[in-house]
């Protein structure tokens, strides 16, 4: 079995690339990183620093590589089997293009084995929105082919996987924390599906995607922004904090409410889940900034995002969100003179004052309850 990964940084090869080749899939990985591309081509191998209790090196064989531009990858996805992707929402609708001009070579060859496409992203439903992209691309008759040979497969995935550790001179090295998660749409594939070590099948994707923002993701910046408030440099540093830590936790206990009304979660299951991130947080081998994980705020304040979505399901469930709001004020008081998004928040903040950017970015009633209590939260921090 052929698979194509786009994107080759830390995520691709310490968590999706490295789940397929440890399944004895061929890993093809397409970027635009020369210096990544080059290697992968010359060594066909990397290695995964896996940290948890304890730390293990594994080795990573048989990849290869090819530069996302190179007019070859084309012929790569008329042949492969499987195509994921970590690149990020943004690249995503830019790939879109190339995929569908590989699609189109795979039915003008006759190729009729199923293809099936699986974007990893941090988002909700990436492969839906990738699909839009791609079907906007293809011929009418393309289209049907395409809807009727090439599944476009939702997933959830979950695993820190922070930046290149300080003084790492191999371009290809990558750490990553024992725990990964990675939930696939078992209604959405064409043919069989796969067996993947470490990919999990459900027909209910939107439970777990919706765990893991609410959770993770919530848990993940509201730590990021309460930690820059308090001069604290990485994710670990600010979660021991004894008082972020519990706010943290409420944080996730207010959003983990609206999962278990709306999806039935067991209560004590889930209350585990989020001491294990708590825990994943405090990893010591991980060193995560918090400028990482804080940055791009407007996107993270989005109203179908970490932050404002578990939001609107405590206004739905008529359920606490004090943390909640906490957490979105801390967000509006991030600043970051590198993260293009974060001056343009601050800009308007400047020029609009914290209601109208509100509700601005986040689609919030700039007169509600909730803005109001962000807004006096917000003069507090």
């Amino acid at each position: 079995m052929k698979a194509l990964h786009f994107g080759a940084g830390n995520i691709g090869r310490g968590f999706i690339g490295k789940l397929l080749a440890d399944a004895n899939i061929h890993v093809t990985f397409a970027d635009v990183n020369d210096v990544v591309v080059q290697a992968l081509s010359e060594r066909h191998e990397y290695p995964v620093k896996v940290v948890g209790e304890t730390c293990v090196v594994e080795t990573v064989t048989g990849v290869d590589a090819i530069n996302s531009t190179d007019a070859k990858i084309v012929d790569s996805i008329a042949e492969v089997d499987i195509i994921t992707t970590a690149v990020g929402p943004t690249v995503l609708k830019i790939i879109a293009g190339t995929l569908a001009q590989g699609l189109e070579k795979r039915l003008s060859q006759g190729i009729t084995t199923p293809l099936n496409i699986i974007a990893c992203e941090n988002m909700v439903r990436g492969t839906s929105q990738l699909k839009e992209a791609v079907f906007e691309k293809l011929s009418a008759q393309a289209r049907a082919d395409v809807e009727k040979r090439v599944g476009f497969v939702d997933s959830a995935v979950d695993r820190i996987v922070p930046p290149a550790e300080a003084g790492e001179t191999d371009p290809l090295a990558v750490t990553v924390e024992t725990f990964s998660e990675w939930i696939v749409d078992e209604t959405q594939f064409k043919g069989e599906i796969p067996a993947i070590a470490g990919m999990e099948r459900t027909d209910n994707l939107m439970a777990f995607v919706e765990r893991k923002l609410f959770t993770l993701n919530t848990g993940h910046c509201v730590t990021a922004y309460l930690g820059c408030l308090n001069g604290h440099k990485t994710i670990r540093e600010a979660i021991e904090n004894p008082q972020i830590r519990a706010e943290v936790k409420q944080a996730m206990q207010e959003s983990g409410e609206v999962l278990i009304r709306r999806y039935g979660f067991d209560k004590d299951k889930h209350a585990a889940y989020i001491e294990k991130i708590l825990g994943r947080f405090a990893n010591p081998y991980l060193v995560d900034e918090v400028d990482r994980v804080g940055r791009q705020p407007i996107r993270k304040l989005g109203a179908n995002d970490r932050l404002v979505k578990p939001l609107l399901g405590t206004i739905e469930y008529g359920v606490d969100n004090q943390t909640l709001l906490k957490g979105i004020a801390a967000a509006l008081k991030y600043t970051n003179d590198s993260d293009p998004q974060a001056v343009e928040l601050q800009q308007s903040i400047r020029d609009q004052g914290v209601r109208k950017t509100l509700a601005h970015y986040t689609g919030l009633d700039e007169h509600s309850v909730e803005v109001e209590t962000v807004e006096s939260l917000y003069n507090q921090l």
